[in-house]
């Protein structure tokens, strides 16, 4: 039961090319540093990614992107990366949009072994093209496929040796989704706790849904900051 690994590098062995993964974050917020490096230092490519962006050009999901390890991104948002756009652009990346809400609760689906779901979000848009429409209740709606993928990359506060993880504040975000999403979750820590030291409460993702366990230093990179002059006497 003892879920810790030496390192990311470690945990993400035995991953090949062409494989699918669900990366946690919301921006660069409670993104899994430690895997994304790992990943580029691996070396496996043609991958599809569902994460709800794609970092930005230098940090993040945006280091396998320069590196040309991504195939397909399933995304909602990606309009911080001037190498994705050009990517994109040149056809040399696939991308998927999603709703950003259509996105988690797809992710959510897949994790709970749910095929398909109906939304009405993207009725009558371009998200809407070849996917089948019912009426409910006098509404159009969507059908919208559940994502699995291979692999899931988290990153949580504190966790402990049977992967049990608890996240904190905004970092949650997507993070509990893509780790019920993944069929091998490999979660990434700033603090390993002993058992029982986390209230059952308090756990976010349960350690049924985690495989591996890294604890590291993160970054913490700050997106976008934004400040305002002082106002005050």
């Amino acid at each position: 039961m003892n879920k810790v690994r030496t390192s990311a590098l470690a945990a993400l062995q035995g991953m090949q090319d062409g494989a699918s993964i669900a990366a946690g974050g919301f921006g660069l917020c409670g993104i899994p540093e430690l895997c994304i490096r790992a990943l580029r230092d691996l070396g496996v490519r043609d991958l599809t990614i569902a994460s709800n962006n794609c970092g930005v050009d230098d940090f993040g999901l945006g280091l396998l992107l320069s590196n040309r390890q991504i195939r397909k991104m399933i995304s909602s948002y990606v309009g911080e990366n001037k190498e994705f756009e050009r990517q994109f652009i040149s056809g040399e990346l696939e991308v998927e949009l999603a709703p950003q809400g259509t996105l988690a609760e797809r992710l959510r689906a897949g994790g709970a072994g749910i095929p398909a779901f109906y939304t009405p979000t993207g009725v009558g848009t371009v998200v809407a093209a070849n996917k089948e429409e019912r009426e409910f209740n006098g509404r159009r709606h969507l059908l919208e496929r559940g994502i699995q993928t291979d692999w899931a990359i988290v990153k949580a506060w504190r966790g402990d040796r049977f992967g049990n993880l608890q996240y904190r504040l905004t970092a949650r975000n997507f993070n509990p989704l893509c780790a019920m999403a993944g069929r091998i979750t490999v979660a990434e820590v700033e603090e390993l706790v002993e058992v029982g030291a986390m209230s059952p409460d308090k756990i976010d993702t349960p350690g049924i849904y985690v495989q591996h366990v890294v604890v590291g230093q993160h970054e913490k990179r700050i997106e976008r900051r934004t400040t305002r002059p002082n106002v005050c006497g």
